[in-house]
């Protein structure tokens, strides 16, 4: 037997005893209970148990959020699809409006997302809170196959982006609650692998859809659209009600020695324990964001770069400036997503064993500049097809945008949930602007678009220069940090922290030194 396998064994024999009680859950507790929730913590089992759990939520928490997410964005961009099969002329849109169509989901979508965040903070059971929004948006993009006019697709894209709003957020700080940081990229960039794979699997599944079932029980085949993919988001909600995990501290399908053991290893990454004090409120968590300068300057740099990626809401547009068919549009569409998902997984893994952050973030928006500009250069198929590859995979920087706000502002976590949603929920006002910065007027070649985006991704990278700047600066100020100035709330998260790992406040300390801000 080999030496991992005696390490399994261990782990499965703690793991397995009994507990009958629910304050066995309670980290730091002086009982009997506590101590055998501890022993996943003795240093023969530590590696193997944490081996294990990491791989419980690999296999867990990640395929369901991947898989919701892919359909959040198949049902948000739905409407690009059923454009191409008549959904603008049997509604009788003018382009202005047809824009209107696609902004007015962000109009909802945005500011919902701080608020969403802050309840997701607030209560315990984000494995029902979740997947009832998922619900939600699945039913609401399936109603807007009924729409017949100008008027009620307004209103079903309004109430589609009010749910989703909940979502990428949502599963971000979900992601942070559980993985490390130099965990947590390669974990968000496989989330958001199914933003990027969506495009490719959406657009193959919208060129089956809108070519076998055009007619179909007198039904055109830009409805079915909805009406399929609404169903396909409505399951899947269901199913996520019992795959989703809550918290560390009351997941039901852990044991209390590994949910002991999942608060322990966020507590040792940050020397602080991941749980807010008690005066740390929902509303105080906003304002702490609020007052932190990185969080405005990371929400306009969201901003701006989703204004510079904002070509996804129109790709299949792009597609067929190439000259094909509708079916050979949506085909075409499909290769430059599958090549982003591969180039983000791999930027995101260089960017969890380096830690390094700036240069993951920002390189692959160089790469959609670099497309814009063969794009404004060459009216070739060939050249237009590889900016197209170049475009898409410049999402490997956003994929990381997330995660770089959980590192610069790790704690509280009522913070971080505040921030993730401010930055996210502003930066998609960058998708509601795209939205009329690529009009049908600029079309075939878009070079107004393009010139744009690029001034746009500048604009960003110039912003992430100062974050980088920002973060440097407060890592010198932590080597110069003395003890004598921890007290208060911070005195005891670190002391929850101790608590936790069961040593002694003067090692959790010394912990707390190590903590640095990646960059």
């Amino acid at each position: 037997m080999s030496l991992n396998e005696k390490d399994e064994v261990s782990v499965q024999q703690v793991e397995r005893r009994p507990s009958t009680t629910a304050s066995e859950s309670v980290p730091g507790a002086g009982s009997e209970h506590g101590s055998q929730d501890a022993e996943l913590l003795n240093l023969d089992v530590r590696a193997a148990a944490e081996r294990k759990l990491v791989r419980l939520l690999d296999f867990r928490l990640l395929p369901t959020i991947v898989l919701i997410f892919i359909m959040n964005y198949i049902d948000r961009t739905a409407v690009t699809a059923a454009r191409l099969k008549g959904l603008q002329q049997d509604l009788g849109l003018a382009d202005i409006q047809y824009s209107t169509v696609l902004a007015i989901l962000y109009v909802s979508y945005t500011p919902a997302q701080i608020p969403s965040n802050m309840i997701l903070n607030r209560i315990s059971r984000p494995s029902y809170y979740i997947p009832l929004c998922v619900m939600l948006w699945g039913l609401t993009s399936a109603m807007t196959g009924v729409t017949r006019n100008y008027a009620g697709i307004l209103a079903a894209r309004i109430f589609v982006g009010l749910p989703e709003a909940a979502f990428y957020p949502g599963a971000m700080y979900l992601l942070s609650r559980w993985y490390t940081r130099k965990e947590l990229a390669f974990r968000s960039a496989i989330l958001y692998g199914g933003l990027l794979i969506s495009n490719a699997f959406g657009s193959l599944m919208a060129a089956g859809i809108l070519s076998r079932m055009e007619g179909k029980m007198g039904i055109r085949a830009w409805r079915w659209l909805f009406y399929i993919e609404g169903a396909i988001t409505v399951a899947i909600g269901i199913l996520a009600i019992f795959l989703l995990p809550d918290y560390p501290h009351n997941t039901r399908w852990l044991t209390p020695a590994q949910r002991r053991l999942a608060q322990v290893r966020l507590a040792e990454d940050a020397g602080e324990a991941d749980e807010d004090v008690s005066s740390d409120s929902a509303l105080k968590g906003l304002i702490m964001a609020l007052k932190d300068p990185k969080v405005p300057i990371f929400a306009v740099m969201t901003c701006s770069q989703l204004l510079g990626l904002g070509f996804v809401n129109f790709f299949p547009t792009i597609a067929g400036t190439l000259g094909f068919s509708t079916t050979v549009t949506l085909l075409l569409a499909a290769p430059p997503w599958i090549v982003a998902t591969a180039v983000c997984c791999i930027n995101a893994w260089h960017a969890d064993r380096t830690g390094e952050r700036f240069f993951h973030h920002c390189g692959p928006w160089w790469g959609v500049i670099l497309g814009y500009i063969i794009g404004v250069s060459t009216f070739s198929i060939g050249g237009r097809y590889v900016a197209m590859f170049l475009m898409a995979s410049g999402y490997a920087g956003f994929a990381l945008t997330a995660v770089w706000v959980s590192n610069a502002i790790p704690r509280p976590p009522a913070k971080r949930a505040a921030a993730i949603g401010i930055v996210n929920g502003f930066g998609n006002l960058g998708n509601l602007i795209s939205s009329y910065v690529w009009k049908a007027e600029w079309g075939p070649d878009y070079h107004q678009s393009m010139y744009i985006g690029i001034a746009a991704l500048a604009f960003a990278t110039a912003l992430s220069i100062v974050i980088r700047t920002i973060l440097i600066r407060q890592n010198k100020r932590l080597e110069e940090e003395e003890l004598a100035n921890l007290k208060g709330a911070r005195r005891e998260r670190i002391e929850d922290a101790a608590r936790l790992e069961g040593i002694t406040f003067e090692e959790a300390l010394r912990r707390k030194k190590g903590f640095r801000y990646l960059y």
